[in-house]
């Protein structure tokens, strides 16, 4: 933090994007009033937005940007479906997130998955599996194993090589036991440890770090089977920790539980600054017309302030109490 308060870099990104960082903006700067605390955004561009101005989907000042500030409030990036393979929009959020991700080192990815008391007829699950109560948090590695493997495709062989070191497993692991520690000292390691020597080298890690952790109770689950009691019994999770296919794989799966994607922020942490987005993507069909949820924008604006400013209590209390105003608004409440 500077001597000015607090630096957020705002990247909105495309489609819905802008309208809904404009809204977690105007909460953050209303609590910063509330609580005396100054917030100073810098908005750079990303995606498309970059694009038409500089031919690239990360431009170099955006970058800079992102050096200069305490954290990142990220919108959407892509276009519409029908334009996917032109210049413009191209791997356009391949290159943004991605190269975000690499450039900062945000190796671990938190997603909240919760079924919100107000809201629960959201959810498609059966009312009373929704009544046993779902609140868990996925942590994801984020920065290596396949996606970011060797590809190749030669004489009609394509090939995606996944690899992971100790060290690459300890960050998150660690992350993981830490935030059980916090909650209900329940962790869940989600592998493939039956068929990957990969995910036997989480498992052995997982033990080594459990050492430390005496009053965390740890269990292994396959991949496979997470999924299917991630939808038949999510109240039996706490918090999850799994690589990065897994990890895209279960916290997409449990997007669904709470009936919105609009319902659910992300933080990926890096080693020096954190980066924070819904988990939606940009809706070009609906951006413009006013009726795109701000609520998970808002909601990733309440995880910047806990891991990027380590604010508590009130404070980040206003922020949800605020979210639950735009919920109340999208039910017709107000």
């Amino acid at each position: 933090m500077s001597q000015s308060g607090y630096k957020i870099a705002v990247l909105p990104g495309d489609g819905i994007g802008p309208e809904v960082c404009e809204q977690a903006v105007r909460v953050l700067t209303l609590v910063g009033s509330l609580f005396q605390h100054k917030f100073e955004f810098t908005h750079g561009l990303c995606g498309g937005a970059a694009y038409d101005e500089f031919k690239s989907h990360l431009p170099q000042s955006t970058v800079d940007i992102v050096k200069a500030s305490d954290a990142v409030l990220f919108g959407s990036v892509g276009g519409p479906i029908d334009a996917q393979e032109t210049p413009k929009w191209k791997d356009a959020e391949k290159n943004c997130i991605l190269g975000l991700r690499k450039n900062f080192n945000l190796a671990v990815n938190i997603r909240p998955a919760k079924i919100y008391a107000m809201l629960p007829d959201l959810s498609p699950l059966k009312p009373s599996i929704v009544a046993a109560g779902v609140d868990m948090v996925i942590v994801r590695e984020l920065v290596s194993g396949i996606y970011f493997g060797e590809h190749s495709t030669e004489n009609g062989v394509a090939r995606d090589v996944m690899k992971y070191s100790e060290d690459e497993i300890r960050v998150p692991m660690k992350f993981a036991f830490e935030t059980a520690m916090g909650r209900t000292k329940k962790l869940t390691v989600v592998d493939k440890a039956n068929v990957l020597d990969c995910s036997r080298l989480w498992r052995k890690v997982a033990k080594d770090i459990a050492l430390e952790y005496p009053s965390v109770s740890v269990e292994f689950v396959y991949i496979d089977n997470a999924v299917m009691q991630l939808i038949k019994n999510p109240s039996q999770y706490d918090v999850i920790v799994t690589g990065n296919m897994f990890g895209d794989i279960l916290s997409d799966a449990a997007s669904v539980l709470p009936g919105s994607l609009g319902l659910m922020p992300s933080a990926s942490l890096g080693d020096h600054i954190h980066l924070f987005e819904p988990i939606g993507g940009s809706a070009p069909d609906i951006a413009g017309k006013g009726i795109a949820n701000p609520i998970a924008q808002i909601l990733s604006g309440a995880l910047l302030l806990r891991y990027s400013f380590h604010v508590r209590g009130s404070f980040i209390g206003c922020i949800y109490y605020h979210s639950n105003i735009y919920i109340y608004i999208m039910m017709g409440g107000l």
